[in-house]
This record gives C-alpha cells, sequence and structure tokens, in this order.
C-alpha cells in the first residue's frame, strides 16, 4: 500500500506529516531521506510482514513454556512432621529435608497448641529440634508453618503426650569410657527398663554414662548440656521404677548424697531409714512419758527432835524434801514401793512414819511396760500396811492414829502431814 504524506514540520526527531484529509502524523524524523524540509511529499509503502509474525509467535510460545515447566509443574512441598523420642518433660521433634521446588524460602517456624512456638534456625539444615521444660504426662499439638516466595505451607499436626515419672523408655543413653563389662550390663539394664542405647551424642541423647570424663563424645555432650552420671544411674532407676535423680550421680558427686536405690547400698540405706524411723519412735514415745528425775543423793539424816508436849512434830527440811521427792517418783514413774526398813532401823523409820511419810530409800530399777495403773493401786495397798503397823502407832493415843491413817487416806500421794493430834 502506497501512502502520499506532506511533510508539514520536521524538528530533531519527529516530524509532522499531513493526509490528504488534513490529518496529523507523528513520524521520526529518521526514517525520512536526509534532505526533507517543510511542504515536501513522500511515499511511504506499507505492507505486513507474515513471517515475522510466526517467528515472534513462536518465540513467544517457547517463553511461556519454559515459565510453566520451571515455575508451574513442581510446587514446595509441605514439611512432614512426627515424634523421634518423648521423656517426661521433653520431646524431641524432627521433619524430613524441606522441599523448596523452585521458590525461596522466607522462614519455618513450629507451633505448639496453636501458637507460635518460635522459628527454627537454619531451616534449609537443620532437621529437628527439642523442646523441654514440658509438664508430665501433659498432651500437646505441633506442626510446622513454611513460608516462600510460592506461598505459605502447613505441615499436619503432630498429637504427642510426655511420660510418666514410671514410664523409663525415653530413657537414651551413650556411653564414654567404661568397661566392656560394665557397658554389657548397662545395656542388659537398658532393655529391662525399656531404654535404649546409642553410639553418638544426638539431640535425642538424654544422659551421658561413663567413668572418667574425657574423650570427644564427653566433650560435646558436655557442650550439648548433657547430664554426665555414672552406670549406678541407670541401676537406681531400674531399683525404684522411676527416673531417679541425677543429683547424687554426676562424676564428682559424694556417693552419701544419694537417695534413691543404688543396688550395693540399698540394704544399707534401708537398715538406716529403719533404725531412724524405731529411734525416732522410741524418742516420741519416752517423750511422751514423763522424765524420771535424778535420784537424790543419800545425805545422812539428823534424828528428829522431840518436840515438848502438846506441840507439833517436824522431821528436819532436808529428810522433808527427800521424802517429798521420793514420793513424786512414786507417783510419777511406774516403780513399785520400797522395801520395809531393818529392824536396826527402826527408831530412824518411827518418826517420819509418824508424820505420814514414806521413807527416803533407793530406786529399784524396773521396767517401763508395766502399767501405772496397777504401780498406783500397790503404792496405796503398802502405804496403808505401813499406817497400820504396830511400830508405827504413836504410843499416846492409838484414836490419834487412826484419824491420821484416815487422813493419810483422804489425801494419797499429797506428802507428809501438818499436824499430828496427841
Amino acid at each position: 500500500m502506497l501512502v502520499s504524506l506532506t511533510v508539514g514540520k520536521v524538528d530533531a526527531g519527529v516530524a509532522v506529516l499531513l493526509t490528504q484529509d488534513n490529518r496529523l502524523i507523528e513520524f521520526p524524523s529518521v526514517l525520512l531521506p536526509n534532505n526533507i524540509s517543510s511542504g515536501s511529499i513522500v511515499d511511504i509503502t506499507v505492507s505486513r510482514n507474515h513471517a515475522a509474525e510466526a517467528a515472534s509467535a513462536t518465540a513467544f510460545q517457547s517463553l511461556q513454556k519454559r515459565i510453566l515447566n520451571t515455575y508451574g509443574v513442581k510446587a514446595p512441598s509441605p514439611p512432614i512432621l512426627r515424634l523421634r523420642n518423648a521423656t517426661q518433660t521433653s520431646l524431641v521433634l524432627e521433619w524430613d529435608p524441606i522441599d523448596l521446588a523452585t521458590a525461596s524460602l522466607k522462614s519455618l517456624s513450629l507451633y505448639r497448641n496453636g501458637s507460635k512456638a518460635g522459628s527454627i534456625p537454619r531451616p534449609l539444615e537443620t532437621r529437628s529440634t527439642k523442646i523441654s521444660g514440658l509438664a508430665i504426662h501433659s498432651e500437646y499439638s505441633f506442626h510446622l508453618v513454611l513460608r516462600t516466595t510460592a506461598g505459605t505451607y502447613q505441615s499436619e499436626k503432630l498429637t504427642c503426650r510426655t511420660h510418666k515419672m514410671t514410664d523409663l523408655s525415653g530413657i537414651t543413653v551413650t556411653t564414654g569410657v567404661l568397661d566392656p563389662q560394665q557397658k554389657e550390663a548397662l545395656g542388659a539394664a537398658l532393655d529391662r527398663i525399656g531404654g535404649k542405647m546409642i553410639d553418638s551424642v544426638r539431640i535425642d541423647t538424654t544422659h551421658f554414662v561413663c567413668k572418667e570424663g574425657r574423650g570427644a563424645q564427653w566433650e560435646k555432650a558436655v557442650e550439648m548440656n548433657i547430664p554426665v552420671v555414672v552406670p549406678e544411674w541407670v541401676n537406681a532407676c531400674e531399683t525404684e521404677g522411676t527416673i531417679a535423680g541425677v543429683r547424687g550421680y554426676y562424676l564428682n558427686a559424694d556417693p552419701k548424697a544419694r537417695q534413691l536405690g543404688v543396688i550395693h547400698g540399698s540394704s544399707h540405706q534401708r537398715t538406716t531409714s529403719t533404725l531412724s524411723s524405731a529411734t525416732s519412735a522410741n524418742q516420741g514415745r519416752l517423750s511422751a512419758q514423763p522424765q524420771r528425775s535424778p535420784a537424790p543423793e543419800q545425805v545422812p539424816e539428823e534424828r528428829p527432835l522431840t518436840p515438848f508436849p502438846g506441840g507439833e512434830t517436824s522431821s528436819p527440811p532436808q529428810a522433808q524434801t527427800q521424802t517429798q521427792e521420793v514420793e513424786s517418783q512414786d507417783g510419777e514413774d511406774d516403780l513399785p514401793p520400797p522395801p520395809p526398813p531393818p529392824k536396826d532401823e527402826a527408831e530412824y523409820s518411827n518418826e517420819p512414819a509418824r508424820n505420814g511419810e514414806a521413807e527416803a530409800a533407793p530406786i529399784p530399777e524396773t521396767k517401763d511396760e508395766e502399767p501405772e495403773a496397777e504401780a498406783a493401786e500397790e503404792n496405796n495397798e503398802e502405804t496403808e500396811k505401813e499406817h497400820t503397823l504396830p511400830q508405827n502407832r504413836p504410843e499416846d493415843d492409838s484414836e490419834s492414829t487412826n484419824l491420821g491413817g484416815a487422813k493419810g487416806k483422804g489425801k494419797e500421794g499429797e506428802g507428809d502431814f501438818n499436824e499430828v493430834p496427841l
């Protein structure tokens, strides 16, 4: 198609062309001949290039297919979360490697019970994490959220529960410096309680067992804050049927601080606890009973003075004090009454008997198991017999002795009389 146009104005970049019906067309001046000026008439041929169109369409379709195959066929995969190990207060979670396809990673976060627990550091390298400080025998739910440039992907929720104190299946032990016999015995004990032994220190290692603190595995356990204990800790767990505290089983710990059953010292500890309980029971029984006052020293008594007729008969203060102490001991302790005095001391014991007092004598040792009621009855009967003996009756008046005996019976166990009627 041939078109004739009139050049209206020519600038450095754009030329204005006029059609026959006076329409303005802006045309690049670079495409016009060099000697063109205003008023010149130019012929422009316009035609369609089908080959160029086909080539352009082919190139465009190829680009679309390449984009589809690169970004549209394979998408990032949601993470797959699973439980690796569980203990009484911790859970170890692991997941498969993150498949991002052609997308770029933004973040990988862990959620616990619907709330964000934290972001996973180095998500392209990290494959597991440990959650500590959980409640004993409690249920938790976890899931991962993967954010990429191609979208956000979430894993399925994982429901898991921590162990009871009596569930020892979560114990995972890595051994250090041990004798072959000790290592074999340790493996047998772990099999009996349901634990397991692994060769290297990992994130799910709960305890490191050794006899000496050296080696690469020991250094790694110390770096990861894994408890380093002696083999007796596993024996204590098996003996008690529950998780034993590790404080008394560290390498440098004192064996006396161990409170739970070590196999070699369990009998000694049980014997000690039995003796301590028996001692505390005896102390409680003795504290409930009245304490026995020490026996007074035997001080030779002075002969009581004979009062004038009609006066009061009194014994020396020291004899009264000793007599009162003996009577208080007879009332408090479960002791039988003292034996009657010998004949050659009759004069010595007549005067206190007239005053209603018991003679001071050494206290014989008796068993505490004798009931107090029987001892009190025997004491009363012996006192009545002493009052009714002829040698204890006053010579002046027998009726006064009967009256004194009646008073003594009325005030049984109180002490001596102050007055004796003539």
